[in-house]
């Protein structure tokens, strides 16, 4: 039995290894396997207990105590019903008045309309029309800085300037140009001419 055994290193005595590798792993099977054990509780009932431990913890995080309990998520939940509690007891009072009262309801809407920064708002306005006026005052009452005096004179000068530095006389600006005359005597004589000799035409013909 042991010449058919193959371990998986080279050994001189393969009956020797094949003790110890069986050995080993009965000592392996026995730590592995769940024994019963009574618990020393009030109870009295058997547990199942595991005599070998893993060298390495694979146990996961523990998960955090608020996120368990998500306080956040309950306080939201406490404000909405709240919330919810006080809309109906409005709304219950509401209706205890209508019973009360035999069907009359309050429907009128005559409300006045209320600021609290109505003057406040007048002042301002009122400020900036008197800043508004003044500066029109200012405006109005400022003077041209353009002289029309100025420009003549000065034009005046000019045409001077021109005559005297000129070749031929300068025409007067108010001399038009004269205009062609057209005679239509001729035009209007020769006309009758055509249409009698057109007529004398027809009366040969």
């Amino acid at each position: 039995m042991h010449k058919s055994y193959q371990p998986l290193k080279p050994v001189t005595n393969r009956y020797l290894q094949q003790r110890w590798d069986q050995i080993n792993y009965e000592n392996h099977r026995r730590k592995v396997r769940v024994e019963d054990e009574w618990c020393h509780s009030d109870l009295g009932l058997p547990l199942q207990v595991n005599s070998a431990l893993p060298a390495v913890d694979t146990k996961g995080n523990r998960t955090p105590a608020h996120i368990q309990l998500k306080l956040k998520k309950l306080q939201l939940q406490d404000e909405r019903l709240s919330v919810v509690d006080r809309d109906n007891h409005l709304l219950a009072s509401k209706l205890a008045d209508i019973f009360s009262s035999k069907g009359l309801v309050d429907h009128r809407n005559q409300y006045h309309l209320r600021s609290l920064n109505a003057n406040k708002r007048k002042h301002e306005l009122l400020l900036v029309t008197h800043q508004n006026q003044a500066i029109y005052q200012r405006i109005t009452s400022r003077q041209s800085e353009y002289r029309r005096q100025l420009w003549l004179d000065d034009w005046e000068r000019t045409e001077r300037c021109l005559d005297n530095i000129s070749r031929y006389p300068r025409r007067p600006a108010d001399k038009q140009r004269p205009s062609r005359k057209v005679k239509f005597a001729a035009v209007e004589s020769s006309e009758p001419s055509a249409s009698c000799r057109d007529s004398n035409t027809d009366s040969t013909d």
